[in-house]
């Protein structure tokens, strides 16, 4: 038997899994890395504690699944997006920390660039909004604000890229510098329709293209790699940023399917074919995997904060020991008893796009219990991902069915309320690591393991079906107030 190593590098955490040739999961290991927060609304990430971590899981992975290096014989990747690094091609030193994709940092920055009038020209290009979510701004922000940053970059001695670009780069010791189209897409840098970098970009956030990786479909040989010395030599091939690699995990493969995977934040994606289409009010159109000489475009809603709600409950508040005390205590309760709960530590992602708003909890009386607020914790997750299913459904994408992933995802009370806030029927796949599973079918993909998208599809391992049992009616009030509450976050 050979195996496939794949790495998810998330926000939280790095994780190294071992698939067969079947793409069946065998063994994980997972080691968190932390958290910088040096000012309100900033968040940023240490890359070679990043990278550390990476080879920590895999070894630790090599020796609890007792699978000989040998056997392994190539590796494939999916990411958090957005997050991005900047380090010196000659040291191989960042120069600064990762800005993480919930910062907040550069909101004057892209605030500046819309009051110049080029939102019109970068949503054409690119499909994305100008927003500090996305890249760029925090590549200008380092570039502006360390010291001999632009310089350098100016010299070409500056590498830029996403967390895969990063790993890529280290694991074949310096050697490949390349990106896939998913997480290019998602810099506000890569026009989606030439599938290349697009100079007018560049210059508009004053980057040099000498920074740029080269950008390949998510099917590709990248180089290859011994993973520090802990594998013989194996190709690194099938690359693709998280929420898309769950799109693809999810079977996703043609237009109308749609997934939303769980995670620290959330990702609402919908495959709409070989035409990047202009996406609903508030959402945004990305490039939803690239193989088999195929591009497909997706409509794309993120979410700061779900799964993060939970750690903040269990972290901070310490209202819970784990994430899977939330259930226990949300089915403890009938209701919330009109307490609503909007998590915008980091402001508002999708539809909303309001940097400024402030988490809250409202509705609360003297008799509110704290099972009633982990329970609109809970729910909160679902009324997000509501906000995007409504305006999908409003531009004529008919949405019947939605395949869900992430380790929120397992909890039975959020999915119930998740499928009845929908009104439609909730998917959830047996495999929790469907961003892997994604990176692993591009993996078969390049690796000539499967030949075609038909191929892929008839992996689709068993999965629980959750059908809405609320009413209408009752959907209709409780999304109502939760409108209202969102309202009294963003201050309107």
């Amino acid at each position: 038997m050979k195996y496939i190593l794949a790495i998810d590098q998330s926000t939280s955490a790095t994780k190294a899994m071992l698939f067969d040739e079947h793409a069946v999961l065998i063994a994980r290991e997972s080691v968190d890395h932390k958290q910088f927060y040096p000012q309100p609304g900033w968040v940023e990430h240490d890359p070679q504690e990043i990278l550390r971590n990476t080879y920590a899981s895999v070894e630790r992975l090599l020796a609890k699944s007792r699978v000989a290096p040998t056997a392994i014989e190539s590796v494939a990747m999916t990411n958090q997006r957005e997050t991005v690094v900047l380090w010196d091609k000659r040291t191989g030193k960042p120069v600064y920390n990762a800005v993480v994709w919930q910062c907040n940092r550069g909101t004057r920055i892209c605030d500046e660039l819309r009051a110049q009038g080029h939102e019109p020209l970068v949503k054409a290009k690119t499909g994305l909004l100008i927003n500090p979510y996305f890249s760029a701004s925090g590549v200008k922000w380092i570039l502006d604000n360390v010291k001999g940053a632009a310089q350098a970059a100016r010299a070409g001695d500056l590498l830029l890229g996403t967390m895969d670009s990063w790993l890529i780069w280290n694991l074949t010791s310096g050697t490949v510098h390349a990106t896939d189209f998913t997480n290019a897409s998602r810099t506000l840098l890569f026009n989606i329709h030439t599938l290349d970098w697009d100079r007018e970009l560049m210059d508009i956030f004053a980057i040099p293209v000498s920074m740029m990786p080269k950008a390949f479909p998510c099917d590709a040989i990248y180089g290859t790699t011994t993973m520090n010395g802990l594998l013989p030599e194996v190709p690194v091939a099938g690359v693709l940023g998280d929420s898309h690699g769950a799109l693809v995990g999810q079977m996703c493969l043609s237009s109308g399917m749609g997934k939303a995977t769980y995670g620290t934040g959330s990702s609402l994606m919908v495959n709409i074919g070989e035409k990047a289409s202009v996406a609903p009010r508030g959402m945004v159109t990305s490039i939803g995997f690239a193989a088999k000489g195929r591009v497909f475009y997706a409509y794309e809603g993120n979410i700061h904060c779900t799964g993060g709600t939970i750690k903040w409950l269990q972290d901070e508040l310490q209202l819970i020991r784990a994430p899977a005390e939330t259930e226990t205590l949300a089915t403890s309760v009938e209701g919330t008893d009109g307490v609503y709960f909007v998590p915008a530590f980091a402001g508002l992602g999708a539809p909303w796009w309001d940097n400024d708003a402030k988490a809250l909890i409202c509705g609360m009386n003297r008799g509110t219990t704290k099972a009633q607020i982990v329970r609109a914790a809970l729910e909160s997750i679902a009324y997000q991902i509501k906000d995007l299913v409504s305006l999908i459904q409003e531009s004529g994408v008919a949405l019947h069915e939605l395949r869900v992933d992430g380790g929120p995802s397992r909890n039975t009370f959020l999915m119930q309320f998740q499928s009845d806030i929908l009104q439609i029927i909730i998917t959830r796949s047996k495999i929790e690591e469907a961003s892997a599973l994604g990176a692993v079918l591009m993996n078969g993909f390049a690796l000539q393991r499967w030949t075609d998208f038909h191929d892929v599809a008839t992996l689709r391992t068993e999965h629980d079906v959750i059908v809405p049992r609320m009413s209408a009616a009752k959907v209709e009030v409780l999304y109502g107030e939760w409108k209202k509450a969102v309202g009294r976050a963003m201050m309107k």
